[in-house]
């Protein structure tokens, strides 16, 4: 089998590399090759993460290259992780938003349009170059954000062989386990909605119920992601919340904390990145690897554990380490790796991926992509069946999904005034004044990328 990765100079592919090369003998992995349009990313973080895959699953052919068609060519499964316009354009992405008082974040808030703008249609290209030259049925895992957005806009563009993935979900679920002091795999959740706006309507423990009993413990809200929200919160919703939803539930808090901090979450990550690179660029990695993982080490450490301080005010406070040796979650890259575990046994399993609804939600239309627990059936995703779902969740659920939708038509058509509509409706912004601003900024902002719109 051979599996392809798009966006592999990034600064979380030894990540990939670590969950990939631990499974690759076990679904059958022989080929793995990591593609960047960055060269020099792809020769630091690139050449790390085929340190650790050498030394994981030293049979596994692992190729770094630039050219894309030589990445997908004949591969099985392809997972696109890609930043367009990398760090600075993020960075301007979120400040547009802040400078008129709106979210910036680049997923849930209105900074997520801009992203999208410009991911789609290096995406759709990447799409097409695997309907070319990939093997028959190759399916595509894409982590590129905003996922909701950019999963409902090429499923609406009929590459229907595409799959959004995140690691929330299940990241959340890995937190209960530790909570718990339970194996990996013991947590199960019945998890409906959408990428970064999604509720657990269930959460079992080796198949037991524990979604109020972790409500109402206490130490959850200091050890999980449940520190983002009051218990009160949970206990109205009756369901444990994505992280991402503390953006919608305590928006004027996120901005203000934002507005107060001395960077954005955006401007942090850029920051340390550059730190980063610049260390790493000064050695040579694949001769002085333990120094370059120890570099890594300290300023991913930062990276993580500043997770959502500035928009919360809370932070982590775990030392953070990289042990290419020890088990973990997979990350991103285990969402993709559970689906093809599955594919491969033949014996129907469950995960969350990002999937057209097909009536799974009733108030849904059938092609609205959701986040959805759903059965992994001969390599098939199928939602499961939620029917009616609290009025309250589906209300913000549906009006995300209209601006998804818009979204998703503006990109496709290149339309200033669907990217007007669909702005006026985003929760977060709610205003047609300010999408009309934010929408000309963002088409000035992104003209090198994406050209004229209508």
């Amino acid at each position: 089998m051979k599996l392809a990765v798009i966006g592999g100079g990034g600064v979380r592919s030894m990540f990939l590399a670590k969950s990939i090369a631990g499974k690759a003998a076990a679904l059958g992995i022989s080929e793995l090759v990591f593609m960047d349009n960055n060269a020099e990313k792809l020769n630091i973080y690139g050449k790390m993460a085929q340190i650790v895959a050498g030394r994981l699953a030293p049979s596994l052919r692992f190729v770094l290259t630039t050219d894309a068609e030589e990445a997908v060519r004949d591969a099985d499964y392809v997972i696109t992780t890609i930043r367009v316009g990398e760090d600075a354009m993020r960075v301007k992405d979120e400040r547009i938003a802040l400078n008129m008082g709106v979210l910036g974040q680049e997923t849930t808030g209105a900074a997520g349009l801009s992203f999208a703008m410009r991911s789609v249609g290096a995406l759709a290209g990447y799409c097409e170059l695997v309907k070319r030259c990939g093997k028959p049925g190759c399916k595509i895992f894409n982590f590129t954000n905003p996922a909701g957005v950019v999963s409902q806009t090429l499923r609406d563009m009929g590459y229907d062989f595409t799959y959004g993935i995140c690691d929330a979900p299940s990241g959340m679920l890995h937190t209960f386990e530790k909570l718990y002091g339970a194996p990996e795999g013991s947590a199960k959740g019945e998890v409906y909605g959408l990428n970064h706006l999604s509720y657990f309507k269930s959460v079992t423990m080796n198949g037991r119920e524990v979604l109020h009993e972790l409500i109402e413990n206490d130490r959850a809200y200091t050890e999980t992601d449940l520190r983002y929200f009051e218990k009160s919160l949970l206990r109205e919703r009756n369901a444990i919340l994505n992280e991402y939803l503390y953006y919608f539930y305590y928006r004027e808090k996120a901005v203000a904390n934002i507005l107060n901090a001395p960077q954005t979450r955006g401007e942090q990550i850029a920051a340390i990145n550059e730190k980063m690179t610049a260390e790493l660029k000064a050695i040579d990695v694949e001769k002085d690897f333990d120094r370059a993982l120890a570099i890594f080490e300290h300023w991913y450490g930062e990276r993580e554990n500043n997770y959502m301080a500035a928009e919360s005010g809370v932070k982590r406070q775990t030392k953070w380490r990289f042990d290419m040796y020890e088990k973990d979650d997979g990350g991103y890259a285990g969402v993709a790796l559970k689906f093809m575990e599955i594919a491969k046994g033949g014996k129907p399993d469950s995960m969350i991926l990002c999937v057209p609804n097909g009536g799974a939600i009733e108030g849904l239309r059938d092609d609205d992509v959701v986040e959805i627990t759903c059965d992994i059936v001969d390599g098939e995703a199928f939602p499961h069946r939620f029917g009616a779902v609290d009025e309250q969740n589906l209300e913000l659920i549906r009006r995300v999904k209209i601006y998804e939708r818009l979204a998703s038509e503006a990109i496709r058509t290149r339309s200033r005034t669907k990217a007007v509509e669909a702005l006026t409706l985003h929760p977060l912004v709610a205003s047609y004044s300010l999408a009309t601003a934010l929408t000309d900024a963002y088409l000035e902002h992104n003209r090198a990328y994406i050209g004229e719109w209508n």
